[in-house]
């Protein structure tokens, strides 16, 4: 059996979820952060929810996207081997829809739309999300 670190998040019971935990990564989106990490240093996530991106959430170096009046900061991920969390911000627009999910930061192979540094990787986050009780 695969340890909680590396199950995908619809793999992972609720009870593994800490109660304030909205976002969490993959093993995947993991690696790929220390690798965009190690290229252009501290990096921040913002979910806009715009047409452009869809459920791809742009990955930033940190400062690069200026967060506002209208942003919520859904958590700050913890990832091993990255000595500084990496914030995730969505607008509230995005958050008043997704308020009752957990979201997970995923990668697949190809190129998204917009600036997310992942682009040049040939690969692309994603939001997986799941319902949870109120």
């Amino acid at each position: 059996m695969a340890s909680p670190d590396e199950r995908s998040e619809s793999e992972r019971s609720e009870s593994e979820w800490s109660e304030s935990e909205r976002v969490a990564v993959t093993p995947a989106a993991a690696e790929l952060l220390r690798t965009l990490t190690a290229k252009h240093g501290p990096l921040m996530f913002h979910q806009s929810g715009g047409c452009c991106d869809g459920s791809s959430p742009m990955c930033y170096g940190r400062g690069e996207f200026r967060t506002g009046g209208s942003d919520v900061l859904l958590g700050e991920l913890e990832i091993d081997g990255v000595a500084e969390p990496v914030p995730f911000w969505m607008s509230s627009a995005q958050f008043a829809l997704w308020s009752h999910t957990r979201l997970t930061v995923d990668v697949v192979e190809g190129r998204g739309s917009g600036f997310s540094l992942e682009a040049p990787e040939g690969v692309r986050f994603l939001i997986r999300s799941r319902l949870v009780g109120s």
